[in-house]
């Protein structure tokens, strides 16, 4: 697989999505879309790929969309900021917010814009000491997009989501950390060590439980009680016949270490 945008790695039981246009802080173009787009297809269809790493090539992570791939211009028509959405961000937050495998965001540099909703979207994010997050679309006229009206206030409540998206004010890793936006900033030298260790570690799990927590957590904001349990009891029931609910037990019994296949 040849990209030009995106680097793409797979390794034992995960593979390694790097956003690649460093010069452009990682911003995204058409063409990073469609790359982007065809790694999504191979993950969710590929049963080797039990997790996902998400990182960015130089001293960014993302910095949201190019605008050099607009042209926006007094004397020019417009462009259908909605057209774009509809097209591109939303079916990647989709993608990432619906796949049935974890996903492991290593935010190495700046997030800003779509680049920070599209780190927050992920399932659990890692950022070095040295980065940080802004949503920048105020500044530009514009509203978060890519789940950043949904994800920001989930994870931090609605007077830090607001003054977060009213101010377009950057936030460091650490505070990301200190009001629950991440899981964890660590030493710069030390993401990459850390996230590989984390993705090793989630492939190893039972994939297919991992996969229903997800969907599970993500749709409790939306759900009555009920409605959750039944989706919960829907869920124990499919689990119980997985070779990784027997295996698990069976370890647990003997007192081994379990050897699960995401099966």
């Amino acid at each position: 697989m040849n990209y030009s945008t995106i680097q793409f790695n797979k390794q034992d039981g995960y593979a390694v999505l790097t956003l690649s246009r460093p010069e452009s802080l990682n911003s995204f173009n058409q063409q990073m879309h469609q790359e982007v787009k065809d790694v999504f297809r191979l993950v969710r269809n590929d049963e080797e790929i039990r997790c996902l790493l998400i990182t960015g090539a130089g001293r960014a992570f993302c910095a949201g969309q190019d605008l050099g791939d607009r042209t926006v211009t007094s004397s020019e028509q417009a462009p259908d900021l909605g057209e774009s959405v509809e097209n591109n961000y939303n079916p990647l937050i989709r993608a990432i917010m619906t796949l049935e495998k974890p996903i492991v965001c290593a935010v190495n540099g700046v997030a800003a814009g779509a680049g920070a909703s599209i780190a927050l979207a992920c399932d659990i994010v890692l950022a070095a000491k040295s980065a940080s997050f802004v949503q920048a679309f105020s500044k530009i006229g514009l509203v978060p997009d890519s789940g950043g009206t949904f994800n920001l206030p989930r994870a931090l409540g609605l007077p830090r989501a607001k003054a977060l998206a009213l101010l377009g004010s950057k936030i460091s890793a650490e505070q990301a950390e200190n009001w629950g936006l991440i899981w964890q900033s660590v030493k710069d030298e030390e993401l990459q060590t850390e996230a590989l260790a984390l993705v090793t570690h989630l492939a190893c799990q039972p994939t297919l439980a991992l996969g229903k927590i997800k969907v599970l957590l993500n749709q409790s904001f939306n759900n009555p009680l009920h409605h959750q349990l039944e989706l919960e009891k829907d869920a124990m029931r499919l689990l119980g016949q997985t070779q990784d609910y027997k295996e698990g037990v069976s370890a647990f019994m003997e007192k081994r270490l379990p050897s699960f296949r995401g099966k």
